[in-house]
């Protein structure tokens, strides 16, 4: 995959407050409705703006990713949280103990697709409380990036999540096939990340906060 450069110092840290890495366990749910998208492309371009900001510093950046629509009918016929397959729940609470939430869905209909939204409507209320969230988007043109304002960040008010100050979207025209080409797109995903990086890093270095964060979700 074609990827832009960014900017690193050499031999600068982060970790400026004299903390000890750790690793950041980062979840991307996919609200692609497609095994191959452009939501895809860009999530993983994302990552990737992750690994080489933060690994520099002794950060490890572990990553899984939830495909709403792999979940099959044990999630979409799910009308509320009690009583989901175990298989479901263990999915659910995997998103909701994540360091940093990466939430992607093309746009479909001026919104996010209806399985992205059903993955959330069994999310647990409070669960996201505070979880940094970066929103990201895909659609046709660029009048969709108001996806990102005008729904998902909404609806991670609901939730009390702390959603990056910068979103991320791009366009059809910004890849060639599902590969993310437009430098631009590429410096808006590494603002996304510097932007909050101290706080990414004291995530990171936090011994047990994913599994608080579990206990809490459960």
């Amino acid at each position: 995959m074609t990827t832009a450069a960014l900017t690193h110092t050499p031999g600068r840290d982060v970790l400026t407050d004299g903390g000890t890495p750790g690793t950041l366990h980062v979840v991307v749910v996919n609200g692609s409705p497609s095994e191959k998208s452009k939501t895809v492309g860009l999530t993983e371009v994302v990552v990737d703006t992750l690994r080489q900001v933060l690994e520099p510093s002794g950060i490890t950046v572990h990553t899984s990713r939830i495909d709403v629509y792999r979940l099959g009918e044990q999630f979409t016929g799910a009308l509320e949280r009690e009583g989901v397959a175990p298989e479901v729940d263990a999915v659910l609470q995997q998103a909701e103990s994540a360091d940093l939430l990466i939430a992607a869905t093309p746009v479909f209909r001026g919104s996010y697709t209806g399985l992205f939204k059903h993955f959330f409507d069994l999310v647990d209320q409070y669960a996201l409380a505070n979880t940094p969230v970066l929103l990201a988007a895909t659609g046709g043109g660029e009048h969709h990036a108001l996806v990102l304002e005008h729904a998902l960040r909404p609806l991670f008010g609901f939730f009390q999540a702390m959603t990056l100050p910068v979103a991320v979207f791009a366009s059809s025209g910004d890849f060639d096939g599902t590969t993310l080409l437009t430098p631009r797109v590429y410096g808006r995903i590494e603002m996304a990340v510097r932007d909050v990086l101290p706080l990414l890093v004291a995530a990171a270095a936090e011994p047990g906060r994913t599994a608080d964060q579990a206990a809490r979700a459960g």
